[in-house]
């Protein structure tokens, strides 16, 4: 892509998001259904046929990866989700199978059960109160739009960006998704991520690459970075470094949906709070699962067999494919091929 193109591109995603630059135009999205007069529609490859994203929506996401719809999710309810992550923080509630983690800069001697010493919650599928997050009809109604209607949640996670100390350890590397996941295709997997609060660069909003989920997935590994990298936090080992990219500035409530080949990352908190966000993988039932060894995810399955050893005592032949099938959960449709 030239660098005409990458502008013009840039342009259009900012000019979507209501965030205009010099001379730019402003599109704002709708939520309105498809005009059913619409004579020849486009071939979308990346969303289904429904009433729910207009034709704007759809082709926003087929160009760019990515959609963010405002104020979806209530105050009330992550207000719920808020309260369970401090009681899960302070030890008063204990779901089977969470992987609680902190932030690599905490050393073990300072560890206190606390929201200050916890960065993130991964696989809380076990928790009724936090799991809600993949039921809510709201949510599934525009995961359907990606996977079509028989949805399966399949990796869960409540990020808790904490202050960072100076050495930029709350940042997380440029990546894609699907290295975490052994199923495909990735085309009938979306990410539903919701804001906690207001999220913007200085606490470390998402920052993505419009148009890579067009690619192929990457090479990833631990970036070389000064100050240490979070567990599992991999990074992409080649990239464009000059693409485009766009800053996602959300308010409470407003959730992005975006694809799992899309390279995004999030920057560090520059600020003395913590920054908040739920988020859900979603596949649908149709999906089947691969063997990623002898492939770049080998990483993956050994740091995350790996933990599951330590923590759980599963075997260490256990493979990727095993630990993402207890994940699972059917959360909307009947047919089950995962």
């Amino acid at each position: 892509m030239n660098q005409c193109q990458a502008a013009a591109r840039l342009r259009v995603v900012l000019g979507h998001l209501g965030q205009p630059s010099a001379g730019a135009g402003v599109a704002y999205p709708t939520s309105g259904a498809v005009s059913p007069n619409s004579s020849h529609p486009p071939q979308f490859q990346y969303t289904q046929h429904n009433a729910v994203l207009s034709l704007e929506q759809r082709k926003f996401y087929e160009e760019n990866g990515f959609l963010v719809i405002k104020n979806l999710v209530s105050d009330a309810d992550i207000q719920r989700f808020r309260d369970q992550f401090e009681r899960i923080c302070r030890g008063e509630v204990k779901p089977e199978q969470m992987m609680i983690m902190r932030d690599v800069s905490i050393a073990k001697s300072e560890y206190i059960p606390s929201e200050r010493m916890i960065s993130k919650v991964q696989d809380f599928q076990e928790d009724k109160e936090l799991f809600r997050y993949c039921t809510l009809p709201e949510i599934l109604k525009y995961v359907e739009c990606f996977t079509g209607p028989n949805i399966m949640a399949m990796h869960t996670m409540l990020i808790n960006k904490p202050p960072d100390s100076g050495k930029k350890t709350s940042r997380h590397p440029l990546h894609q998704d699907l290295h975490y996941f052994p199923f495909r295709p990735s085309n009938k997997i979306v990410c539903a991520w919701t804001a906690m609060e207001h999220i913007d660069r200085n606490n470390g909003c998402l920052c993505v690459l419009p148009g890579t989920h067009k690619g192929s997935l990457k090479p990833h590994d631990y970036p070389n970075w000064e100050g240490g990298v979070n567990l599992m936090f991999y990074g992409i080992q080649d990239y464009d470094e000059n693409s485009p990219r766009v800053h996602l500035v959300m308010e409470k409530g407003d959730t992005v949906f975006f694809h799992p080949l899309l390279i995004h990352g999030s920057g560090w908190n520059k600020t003395q709070g913590y920054r908040k966000a739920i988020s859900c993988h979603f596949a649908s039932a149709d999906c089947h699962y691969i063997d990623v060894k002898g492939t770049s995810q080998d990483v993956t399955e050994r740091d995350i067999v790996g933990i599951g050893h330590k923590l759980y005592g599963i075997p260490k032949d256990t493979s990727l494919k095993e630990v993402s099938r207890y994940r699972a959960r059917l959360v909307k449709g009947r047919r089950i091929n995962l």
